[in-house]
């Protein structure tokens, strides 16, 4: 026994919710692979460990070997999760009946196959199951549609963001288990959609102001348990697209908890995060970091290579002080407010500057994200913005329906196109079954996003960081659009669903502050049917599609006439209604 020094710190109560075993799978298959080998497949690629009974003598050891994938000979691999790393077992002999229940306490793997071997004495394995760990954040919300592609890329995205809430959001269950944090904000739409995640963001905010520098530096990973530089930031220590969860991440977390008490203890971390990145700009542009990570050209994953170095790190800048003048003015700090605004406006000016080309009406290269990125943000000169949104579909066709985005591009190229009324593209996208794409993720057998657009099997098989597409589901197809950070009461929540070819049915509910929200269409022989839930005492904006002569019902009589509906407008291809809390169904003849 060694007597060691305690913890250091201040012993505070747990923010985030408990981690817990939340499922727990059975094997789907059993193979025997060489003598004394057998693996089990528990048909799930997730976060957790196995439970095995057992039955023995005493001292007789079993060796479980978790992992993703398989070997050609059967055999478990780890080369996408990394290893060697096993959980082993040493029998009592002294169970009831002779059976003895185990499974680990201490750690944690992401896998879906374990390989079991006596590495001492012989005894019998009578059942093996796998545990689900993670968060127990409560779930916030869910989709369907009548689309089974889209139904599966949902569960793909949905599986990886909870394998990766434990007690932080992790890049991956098993290699790393660090808490990279772009995710935190380029996906938050899509994580707070599933589940109540009001602690982890709070947690996270801890960690990233401990993680904080004195200098203002916000490193990638929080809590900082790797320092990947011997001496001085190293790229992987600090990055703008990273850093910047500082703020807006907590931004998103305000959006959909509005919790202004948040923001008022995380401001002074955002402050100076967004003076250390303002130090990093030379005029005005901000040239260093991971840039669009994981993007698709030549060579293999990693840094971004379609997009020049200092796009994506001068527009996190730029968002970082759009967002901080909105903070400031929620915080009735008004000359914090003018100043972001006027640092954002430079910033926008200076990037126009460097990358926009008026010639070819294109961003920097012209790839997805640099023409998506401006255009999402509103830095596109008014005149210019359906130019540059078609040099976005453009490419995604003459790429044959294909992302050459990283993971930092993504959501915003989903947010332009939604923006401007093309779900059609995303929706052909999103059909593709062919790298790269969510369908050839589903091709290769994944049942947990992959790291790589093309589930290339040296890299992580349980990532959520491409997860951009729940976004599209939840606030596209399903039309849910909640965010208390908007000073019009009837806009916070906004039902706006969108229809394309190969859907012909959403079912969708979101778990709001204010209540459920629900938004569920369908159409049949040309009838659009939407039924509404706007929780109590809360009113919301409805955008109905329409054409010119549509008639729009509620029940049986007229919209325009209904209890609780006041109608705004017709205007856009909808029939816009402020409506009060209720439920409602709608039809469109």
């Amino acid at each position: 026994m060694s007597i060691v020094d305690g913890p250091a710190g201040r012993l505070a109560a747990e923010v985030a919710p408990p981690i817990n075993v939340m499922k727990t799978y059975t094997p789907v298959k059993t193979t025997q692979g060489k003598p004394g080998i057998v693996v089990y497949d528990l048909g799930q690629n997730f976060t957790g460990w196995p439970d095995v009974k057992v039955r023995g003598p005493k001292g007789a050891v079993v060796r479980m070997i978790p992992g993703e994938l398989l070997n050609e000979d059967g055999t478990v691999s780890q080369r996408s999760s990394g290893g060697p790393q096993w959980f082993s077992y040493t029998l009592k002999g002294d169970g009831a009946d002779g059976v003895e229940e185990w499974h680990p306490r201490f750690s944690y793997y992401g896998f879906r196959y374990v390989q079991v071997e006596w590495t001492s004495g012989k005894g019998e394995l009578i059942a093996l199951t796998g545990q689900a760990v993670h968060s127990s954040s409560p779930t916030a919300g869910k989709f369907a549609s009548s689309n089974e592609m889209l139904n599966s890329i949902h569960y793909l995205i949905v599986m990886a963001m909870e394998n990766n809430t434990v007690s932080i959001f992790t890049d991956c269950p098993h290699r790393e288990k660090l808490g990279w944090l772009e995710e935190t904000h380029l996906v938050a739409p899509g994580l707070i959609f599933n589940n109540d995640l009001q602690g982890l963001f709070a947690a996270t905010a801890d960690n990233i102001a401990d993680a904080q520098k004195p200098d203002g530096m916000v490193p990638t990973t929080a809590p900082q348990y790797t320092v990947f530089a011997k001496q001085g930031y190293g790229v992987f220590d600090d990055s703008p697209e990273w850093g910047s969860a500082s703020v807006l991440a907590a931004w998103s977390s305000y959006r959909a908890y509005g919790d202004l008490g948040e923001l008022q203890r995380e401001y002074s971390v955002m402050q100076r995060y967004v003076k250390f990145l303002e130090s990093k700009a030379t005029d005005g542009i901000v040239a260093y970091g991971l840039g669009d990570w994981y993007d698709i050209g030549p060579g293999g994953p990693g840094f971004g290579k379609q997009t020049s170095m200092g796009v994506t790190a001068t527009l996190m800048l730029y968002q970082d002080a759009v967002t901080m003048a909105k903070i400031a003015r929620l915080l009735d700090k008004p000359e914090d407010a003018e100043s972001y605004a006027a640092l954002a406006s430079k910033v926008g000016t200076a990037f126009n500057a460097r990358f926009w080309n008026a010639a070819t009406g294109q961003y920097d290269k012209g790839s997805q994200t640099a023409n998506s990125m401006p255009l999402e943000l509103g830095l596109v000169p008014e005149a210019r913005r359906s130019e540059v949104l078609e040099h976005i579909v453009s490419d995604i066709h003459a790429h044959n329906d294909h992302v050459t985005t990283g993971e930092i591009g993504y959501p915003y190229m989903l947010r332009a196109l939604m923006a401007a009324g093309r779900s059609d593209v995303v929706m052909s996208m999103m059909m593709r079954k062919d790298p790269p794409s969510y369908g050839s993720q589903l091709a290769a057998g994944a049942t947990s996003l992959t790291e790589a657009w093309d589930a290339n099997p040296h890299s992580s098989q349980n990532h959520f960081m491409l997860g951009g597409a729940e976004e599209w589901f939840d606030r596209g197809l399903g039309g849910i659009d909640f965010d208390l950070s908007r000073p019009v009461r009837e806009e916070r929540i906004t039902i706006r669903p969108t229809m394309v070819e190969g859907v012909n049915w959403v079912k969708c509910w979101y778990e709001s502050k204010l209540g459920r929200i629900v938004s569920d269409w369908k159409k049949v022989n040309g009838v659009l049917t939407m039924e509404v839930t706007i929780p109590a005492g809360a009113t919301g904006t409805v955008w109905i599609p329409i054409e010119a002569n549509n008639v729009v019902m509620e029940g049986r009589v007229s919209a325009e006439k209904a209890s609780g509906i006041t109608p705004v407008r017709r205007s856009d291809g909808a029939a816009i209604y402020c409506v009060t809390s209720g439920n409602y169904r709608f039809t469109v003849k």
